[in-house]
């Protein structure tokens, strides 16, 4: 048995395949970002899930793809969980910019493609092999234009009372916005990227205001700016988009791509189902 493995920091996709290629199962964790989350919490999120337990010694090889996983620490950590569940697996661990590639690209064709999820990446693919110029430092420092870098904005706009009084009332009732419930889980709870991120669909749903499209426009202006235009062939390549947050801001970046003379590529919400066939194709050949 053979289990494809895309994570984010929200949640986690499995598809297990036999050796033909042929779907046995699929399931669903919470996210498994190993720069957030404890060990502990990590292993509970995949042995609570009944088919990953119960397959746990069928599986012969594990193509895990994770975010956080650019850090060598924190690739080893997971890797040392996954030997302990999956004890006759092979393991193959990279980050999630790889799954992005591996379900976005075709096979000779260069392209720039970006993660725009939980979190947000950009790497660059020649047609054989992957070039990543800037390492992630998360959620704290970088990840423009991801949900938790929206989440944050939206925070920031509330309570600077920027945010335009006739969405006071429905952001109240939506969320706890008292300073303690903030505080506890950005700098106490586990996930505080994931916690950032829930907040971004109240912005996204009313995008069509003028003070949230503003908002949408500076974060892709920045991601752009600071990920896309550091390769020097950008304006010549197709670039693809993966992840929640670009699937339902698909128009905005259209729109902002057209302004930097961009081209735009794929757009795929979940980089799950690209895997599978990239992994099908592995077997086949």
């Amino acid at each position: 048995m053979i289990l494809v493995v895309d994570s984010g920091s929200t949640k986690t996709d499995w598809i297990a395949i036999d050796d033909k290629g042929s779907v046995l199962f699929s399931t669903q964790t919470l996210g498994l970002n190993p720069q957030v989350l404890s060990s502990s919490i990590l292993k509970e999120r995949i042995i609570n899930n009944y088919d990953l337990f119960q397959n746990r010694d069928e599986v012969s090889q594990l193509f895990f793809y994770g975010a956080g996983c650019g850090v060598e620490s924190s690739s080893k950590r997971i890797e040392k969980i996954f030997k302990e569940i999956f004890c006759n697996a092979k393991l193959d661990i990279k980050e999630d910019t790889y799954a992005a590639v591996y379900s976005a690209f075709k096979k000779g064709d260069p392209s720039i493609v970006c993660i725009l999820g939980t979190g947000s990446n950009c790497t660059y693919y020649d047609g054989n092999d992957i070039e990543q110029r800037i390492v992630s430092l998360g959620y704290v420092l970088m990840d423009e234009a991801s949900g938790n870098f929206y989440g944050k904005q939206l925070l920031r706009s509330y309570y600077f009372n920027e945010l335009p009084t006739e969405f006071i009332k429905s952001f109240e009732k939506e969320f706890k916005v008292d300073p303690d419930t903030i505080k506890e889980n950005i700098y106490r709870k586990e996930n505080p990227n994931t916690y950032l991120a829930t907040f971004a669909k109240f912005l996204i749903i009313r995008k069509k205001h003028p003070f949230m499209r503003e908002i949408i426009r500076k974060g892709l202006k920045r991601f752009i700016e600071h990920q896309i235009l550091q390769f020097d062939n950008c304006k010549e390549v197709p670039i693809h988009f993966v992840g929640s947050i670009a699937f339902y801001l698909k128009d905005e970046i259209k729109e902002i791509l057209d302004d930097y003379n961009l081209k735009i590529g794929n757009i795929i919400m979940r980089p799950i189902d690209g895997l599978l066939k990239y992994h099908k194709l592995q077997i086949d050949t």
